[in-house]
């Protein structure tokens, strides 16, 4: 052996020795009463039992050490937690505890944690910013008197989808909404168009552009839905007409149909991180201080326990129902709860039911290919939004 092989091995072993004693000194110090997980590797932890799609990994295992779980993420304590009644506890009872972030360091490459309002902590910063989305940007008031500007963004969207009937070719649902919310969204703020989008844009573009997508693919998956939201348009507005957004409060099964869509395919799979401030007993395990935590929102929405039938698109199972998304029910909370919820929901809800009720009331829609709708792919692409792993191609028809 070499003289630069003893060197290495010498400075693996004293690696190992650092790690182990680390290990030791970590494990002396830790709370008792941690929740249950499977075991971590040395160093890396559990970061193997992620995968490709972290919410589906998160809820499987889940469904073998409870809903509240522990995983080491490198040298990061994670609780992940999968139900109602633990969410609840983290994002409400004890909100204040849990109102901070673990900042990931991308964001804070280019300081979106000293200036995104997601990431910065609790502080008069942060009150001062939500308090101006609160009073002026996502107050009832001024989203009522911005409504010509959602009317006008749609129509033109849906002008736009005409143009192109002539052609039939197919379009990417997707592409073609992206412009409108991205405009719709600084037309609001800033009162102009905006041809590249900007923390907050990409945040509400994204989030809502993915629901909308979800939904028409799930309609296109289930035609009886498509025609009984169809039938329902034609009752209320009329087949082809443009809707007010006043009238969406008359469509129960519209509004059921985003609500289904947000169950099943939440925009934000995993909340963006909480931080325990402090070590604190939650679903009967300790939470240790500066523990990362994730709500798996995905895992709830999934959850058979919780759900009849959850892996089937029912917009029907909200017929009748109290249920809302705005952070009181936490068996469907896509938007967050508590002081962190996210500041554009009612903004986001307007948007969606209007595109989506402004698009299958308009045109009616073909797979692209000759694709029958049991054969469409429904497979998932994870990220910071749950994606379609495949864009929705679909050629539209007249009505």
């Amino acid at each position: 052996m070499n003289f630069l092989a003893l060197i290495l091995c010498a400075y693996l072993v004293l690696v190992l020795v650092q790690a182990l004693r680390f290990l030791k000194k970590k494990a002396s110090t830790s709370p008792s009463n941690l929740p249950p997980g499977p075991p971590p590797l040395p160093v890396i932890g559990n970061l193997l039992e992620l995968g490709d799609l972290p919410h589906k990994s998160l809820a499987k295992l889940a469904r073998t050490y409870g809903p509240i779980i522990k995983l080491q993420l490198g040298h990061v304590t994670t609780i992940v937690v999968s139900s109602p009644a633990i969410a609840r506890e983290i994002l409400q009872t004890h909100d204040a505890i849990f109102s901070n972030r673990t900042i990931p360091d991308s964001i804070t490459a280019l300081r979106q944690d000293e200036l995104g309002l997601p990431w910065l902590p609790v502080s008069p910063l942060w009150r001062n910013l939500r308090k101006i989305c609160n009073l002026h940007i996502f107050s009832h008031k001024k989203l009522e008197s911005d409504q010509h500007i959602r009317h006008k963004k749609v129509q033109e969207l849906v002008g736009y989808i005409k143009r192109s009937l002539s052609t039939g070719d197919a379009i990417d649902i997707g592409e073609v909404a992206f412009k409108t919310v991205v405009n719709l969204l600084s037309k609001t703020m800033l009162s102009e168009d905006l041809a590249d989008p900007s923390d907050l844009f990409v945040a509400g573009t994204d989030t809502t552009l993915s629901t909308l997508e979800w939904s028409l693919s799930e309609l296109l998956h289930s035609l009886e839905k498509l025609s009984r939201a169809q039938a329902e348009l034609n009752r209320v507005i009329g087949k082809g007409k443009p809707i007010e957004e006043s009238e969406i409060a008359r469509m129960p099964y519209l509004q059921a149909i985003i609500k289904e869509t947000l169950r099943m395919h939440p925009p934000v799979p995993l909340y963006l991180p909480r931080k325990s401030g402090l070590e604190i007993e939650i679903g009967g395990f300790t939470v240790p201080k500066g523990a990362q935590v994730l709500v798996n929102v995905w895992a709830i929405g999934r959850d058979p326990s919780i759900w009849k039938d959850p892996d089937v698109f029912v917009p029907e199972r909200f017929l009748g129902s109290e249920i809302d998304v705005k952070g009181q029910d936490f068996e469907l909370a896509p938007f967050g709860a508590g002081r962190r919820i996210c500041p554009g929901l009612p903004l986001a809800l307007r948007i969606l039911h209007w595109m989506l009720g402004s698009l299958i009331n308009s045109f009616n829609w073909e797979l692209e290919g000759g694709v029958k709708p049991e054969d469409m792919c429904m497979d998932e692409k994870f990220g910071i939004t749950l994606q379609r792993a495949q864009p929705l191609r679909v050629i539209p028809k007249p009505v």
